[in-house]
C-alpha cells in the first residue's frame, strides 16, 4: 500500500473513531438524560428509611413485644466490627473503596459471559449498585433495570460516603429468615451482637447476601458452611485475616439455630393493647417505622400479676378434679413407646403439642398408686404421688400408656396440671395516675386474645355494694346508721311467679345491722334495703362519678346487689377513687412513644389525683360530750400517705369526684372487710394499710375481689367464657382473694405502710352498737365509731329503731 493510500486509510479510520465517540458521548447523554429523571431525588438519598418493627417494653426496659414481617436492628458505621465488614468486601466487593460505584472490570466480565453464553447473569454488581437496587429497584434482570442501577450507584457515591453507604447497606440487606442487616441476622442466627461473633460466624452471615434461602444455614447447614469457608477464604486472600484465624475459622462448627425475639416479660396482652393503638394512628407505618414504646408496666409486677393469676387458676382445676387425658398417641405408636419410649416418633407428638403458660405436653409410660411414670422432651420423668393425688385417681378414673397430659414445674419439683377451662382476669393501676402496673387477661394469651381485663364485661355483684355505701354516706346516714338485715318480697303486678326475693348467700339473717359491720359482711338484704333508702335514681347517679356508664346501671332495686356488668379495668379505675383520696383518674399504658430516629413524638401526661391540693386546713376534733378538742391517734404501724413531691398545677389536676370525709369513712369501712369480714384472710399479709371488698355474682358465675392500698389498686376475676357457675363455695373470698393476695406479697414488697390522712370535719364518738346511737364515752358495751361531724346520731334512748334491740328476732320473724 502506498503511503498515500495509507494516509487515506488512516484518516478514514480516525473519522470514524471520532464519529464513533461522538456517537458513544451523544448516545452515553441521551440514556442519561432519559434515565436521571426517573431516578429517585437527591433528598430521597439521605431519607433512605429502614423497615425496623415496632418494639414494646416496659417502664424499666425490658422488651414485652415486637411486631413487624421485618426484624431489624440498625447500627451504625462505628457500631460494625472491622472483620465484619473485611467479610462483606470479600464476598461482594473487595474494590469498594476503589471504585466510584461500578466496577468496570467486573462488568466488562459479566459481558463476556453474556457474549460467550448467550445468558444474562447478574454479575458485576458492586455493594453500592446492590444498595440501590434494595433501596429503589426490583430485582427484575433486564437490561433498562441494570443501565438504571448503574447510574443511580453513580448518584449515591456523589451523595454519600463510602461508609455511609457501607452502612446502608449493612443495615438494609436480607439475610434469610426475616432478618434484614447485619445486627438482625447476629441475632437471629447466634443469639447475639455482632461484635460479639466470631469472625467464622461473621463470614457466614456475609455469605447471605448471593442465596440468602439456598445458603441459610437454618434450611441447609452444608451449603452455609461451603459459602462460609469461601468467604474466609477470600478474606485470607485479600490479606484480612492470617493463617492461624484461617484454620481456626474454617474449623468452627456450624452452630446457627432460630433465636426467636427475646420477649423478656410476658406481658402479650399489653403488647397488643399497643400494638392496637399505634396501629389505628399509623396503619402498616406501625410494623416499619421503628417506634419503641414504654409503657407504664412494673417488669417484678408484671412477673407476679402472671404468676398469681396462672397460680389461681390451677388451684381453682385441682379443687374441681382430673379432667381426663388431653389426647392419646394414635395405637400404632403404643408398641414404639413401649420399646423406645423417646423414640422420634412418640417426641414429634409431642412437639404438636406446644407448651402452654409453662405447661409442658407429656405421654404416660405407667401409673401405680404411687408412682407415675411419663416421657417428656427430655426423657422419662418420675412424678410421686403428692404429684398427682389431687387427681383423685381411682379404678374408674385413671390414666393409661399414650395418654397425653401436661406437667409443670412447681417450685423445684414437677407437679401433674392440666391446661385450665376456668378463665381469669387480673389488672393493678397506680391510683395516683391511672399507669397500668399489671394487667394479664386471661390464662395465657396464645390460647386465645381475648382480653378479659377490658372486653369482658361481667356482672359484678357484691362488688358494687362500696359505691351504694358511700351514697348512703352522702345522703347523710354514717357508718353507724341502722339497717335491718331480713327477708323481703318484692311482688310482681302482672305475674306473682316474678316476685323477686333476695336473700343472703347462706340463707341467714342478723336482724338490725350498723352500716359498717353489713358491708364487712356483704349482707345482701341491708343493701337492698339502703337502696331503697337512697333511691334507685341517685344510686346510679351517684355511681357515675366512678365512672361507670349511667345506661348500664340497671334502673331497679337488683343494682343494689351487683346486677351491672363492668369489666375488671372499670372496676380497677372505680376503686382507684377510694384509694387516691376521692379523685378519678384515666387508666392509661403507654409512657412514651419514640420513632425510628429516636425522637421523643409522644410522652403521657396523666391527670394527677392530688388530695393535698384542696385539703382545708386541719380542724380540732370535739369530744361529742364534753366539747372538748381530743386527740386522733394514727396507728403505729402506719403512717399518713406522702404528698406530691412538688405542687399539682391546677391543669394537671385529676376531677375531685368524692368528699374526703366520704374517702375516708368508705375506705375505713373497706378495711374492716380485710380485718374481719368475707376478706379477713387478707390479714395474714401482716398489713394494716390494705382495704377491699369480695364479690360473687348470681349462681357463683363471677367471683372477684377488688383491693387496694393507697399506692396500688388491683382486682382478680375468676370465671368462665361462657358464663356457667364455678360451683358451690367458689366466692370471691376463696376464687379471687389467693390470687390478689400472691401478687401483692410481691407488689408491696418494701413499700411503706401508708393511709390517706384524716381529713377534718369528721368526729369519734362512742354508740351503742344494738342501735347505733350516742353514748358517753366508757359506756359499758360500747364501741367506738368515727362519723360526719354534722351527722352525729342522736343520744341513745335504749329503743332500737326496729324494737327491743335485745330481742330483734321477734321484730323479724
Amino acid at each position: 500500500m502506498s503511503p498515500d493510500r495509507r494516509r487515506l486509510v488512516g484518516r478514514i479510520a480516525l473519522i470514524g473513531l471520532l464519529v464513533l465517540s461522538v456517537a458513544a458521548v451523544g448516545g452515553f447523554l441521551m440514556l442519561r438524560a432519559w434515565v436521571m429523571p426517573q431516578l429517585p431525588s437527591v433528598a430521597s438519598l439521605h431519607e433512605i428509611r429502614l423497615g425496623v418493627p415496632l418494639r414494646v417494653y416496659t417502664r424499666d426496659g425490658k422488651l414485652i413485644g415486637e411486631f413487624g414481617a421485618e426484624r431489624r436492628e440498625p447500627l451504625t458505621y462505628a457500631q460494625l466490627p472491622k472483620p465484619l465488614v473485611q467479610a462483606f468486601l470479600a464476598a461482594e466487593d473487595d474494590r469498594f473503596f476503589e471504585h466510584s460505584g461500578v466496577d468496570v472490570a467486573g462488568l466488562a466480565r459479566a459481558a463476556v459471559v453474556l457474549a460467550t453464553t448467550g445468558q444474562k447473569r447478574q454479575g458485576g454488581s458492586t455493594i453500592t449498585m446492590q444498595l440501590a437496587r434494595n433501596v429503589y429497584l426490583t430485582n427484575e434482570r433486564s437490561f433498562t433495570r441494570k443501565i438504571k442501577e448503574i447510574f443511580l450507584a453513580r448518584k449515591i457515591e456523589t451523595e454519600l460516603s463510602k461508609e455511609q453507604i457501607l452502612e446502608l447497606y449493612l443495615n438494609r440487606i436480607f439475610l434469610g429468615n426475616r432478618a434484614y442487616g447485619v445486627g438482625a441476622a447476629a441475632s437471629v442466627y447466634f443469639g447475639r451482637e455482632v461484635s460479639k461473633l466470631t469472625v467464622g460466624e461473621m463470614a457466614l452471615i456475609a455469605g447471605l447476601p448471593k442465596a440468602p434461602s439456598r445458603d441459610n444455614p437454618l434450611n441447609n447447614a452444608d451449603r452455609a458452611k461451603n459459602r462460609r469457608d469461601y468467604v474466609l477464604r477470600r478474606m485470607h486472600d485479600l490479606g484480612y485475616i492470617d493463617d492461624s484465624a484461617w484454620k481456626t475459622a474454617t474449623a468452627e462448627p456450624i452452630t446457627a439455630f432460630e433465636h426467636p425475639a427475646l420477649v423478656e416479660v410476658e406481658a402479650s396482652y399489653v403488647a397488643e393493647m399497643v400494638r392496637a393503638e399505634l396501629y389505628a394512628k399509623h396503619g402498616e407505618a406501625t410494623y416499619t417505622d421503628g417506634f419503641v414504646v414504654t409503657t407504664t408496666l412494673d417488669s417484678t409486677r408484671q412477673l407476679a400479676a402472671n404468676a398469681a393469676l396462672r397460680g389461681g387458676l390451677l388451684a381453682y382445676e385441682e379443687r374441681h378434679g382430673f379432667n381426663g387425658a388431653e389426647a392419646k398417641l394414635p395405637p400404632a405408636l403404643l408398641a414404639t413407646l413401649n420399646a423406645k419410649p423417646s423414640s422420634p416418633e412418640v417426641l414429634v407428638q409431642l412437639a404438636a403439642r406446644p407448651p402452654v403458660a409453662g405447661l409442658q405436653p407429656a405421654v404416660v409410660l405407667s401409673l401405680t398408686p404411687d408412682l407415675l411414670r411419663v416421657v417428656t422432651d427430655n426423657g422419662i420423668v418420675e412424678l410421686p404421688k403428692t404429684a398427682f393425688a389431687w387427681a383423685g385417681f381411682n379404678d374408674k378414673r385413671t390414666l393409661a400408656a399414650g395418654d397425653i397430659v401436661r406437667i409443670a414445674k412447681v417450685g423445684a419439683n414437677l407437679r401433674l396440671t392440666q391446661i385450665p377451662e376456668v378463665q381469669g382476669a387480673f389488672v393493678a393501676l397506680d391510683p395516683r395516675d391511672g399507669g397500668v402496673q399489671s394487667l394479664v387477661g386471661g390464662y395465657d394469651f396464645f390460647l386465645g386474645n381475648f382480653n378479659r381485663v377490658t372486653q369482658a364485661r361481667r356482672q359484678v355483684g357484691s362488688g358494687f355494694k362500696p359505691f351504694l355505701y358511700t351514697a348512703a354516706l352522702s345522703k347523710g346516714y354514717t357508718p353507724a346508721s341502722i339497717f335491718l338485715d331480713a327477708p323481703v318480697v318484692f311482688t310482681s303486678s302482672v305475674n306473682p311467679d316474678d316476685d323477686w326475693r333476695p336473700g343472703n348467700y347462706e340463707g341467714k339473717f342478723r336482724g338490725p345491722m350498723r352500716l359498717r359491720d353489713a358491708l364487712a359482711l356483704s349482707r345482701n338484704l341491708v343493701s337492698v334495703r339502703v337502696a331503697q333508702a337512697v333511691g334507685i335514681e341517685y344510686t346510679r347517679e351517684f355511681a357515675s362519678r366512678f365512672g361507670f356508664d349511667k345506661s348500664r346501671l340497671p334502673a331497679d332495686l337488683t343494682v343494689a346487689l351487683g346486677s351491672a356488668s363492668m369489666t375488671p379495668m372499670e372496676q380497677a379505675r372505680a376503686y382507684a377513687v377510694f384509694a387516691n383520696g376521692g379523685f378519678l383518674i384515666d387508666p392509661y399504658f403507654i409512657a412514651s412513644i419514640t420513632d425510628g430516629t429516636g425522637r421523643e413524638v409522644f410522652h403521657a401526661r396523666p391527670k394527677l389525683a392530688c388530695p393535698v391540693c384542696d385539703a382545708p386546713p386541719p380542724e380540732p376534733a370535739l369530744d361529742p360530750v364534753t366539747g372538748q378538742p381530743v386527740a386522733i391517734p394514727e396507728p403505729l404501724t402506719v403512717q399518713a400517705a406522702e404528698p406530691p413531691v412538688a405542687p399539682v398545677a391546677p391543669e394537671d389536676r385529676a376531677p375531685r369526684v368524692l368528699a374526703s370525709t366520704l374517702d375516708y369513712l368508705i375506705s375505713s369501712m373497706l378495711h374492716d372487710v380485710v380485718t374481719r369480714g368475707t376478706a379477713s384472710q387478707v390479714r395474714s399479709l401482716g398489713r394494716d394499710d390494705l382495704a377491699g371488698k369480695t364479690a360473687t355474682s348470681n349462681d357463683e358465675t363471677d367471683a372477684w375481689f377488688n383491693g387496694f392500698s393507697t399506692t396500688l389498686v388491683a382486682v382478680a376475676w375468676v370465671g368462665f367464657d361462657q358464663p356457667k357457675p364455678l360451683g358451690r363455695g367458689e366466692v370471691g373470698g376463696r376464687a379471687a382473694v389467693p390470687m390478689w393476695m400472691d401478687y401483692m406479697k410481691t407488689a408491696l414488697k418494701g413499700v411503706p405502710q401508708q393511709k390517706q390522712p384524716r381529713p377534718p370535719g369528721l368526729t369519734d364518738i362512742a354508740i351503742n352498737p344494738a342501735t347505733g346511737k350516742l353514748v358517753a364515752g366508757g359506756t359499758p358495751g360500747s364501741l367506738s365509731e368515727v362519723v360526719q361531724s354534722d351527722h352525729l346520731p342522736p343520744p341513745d334512748d335504749g329503743i332500737s329503731p326496729y324494737g327491743n334491740p335485745d330481742n330483734a328476732a321477734a321484730d323479724i320473724f
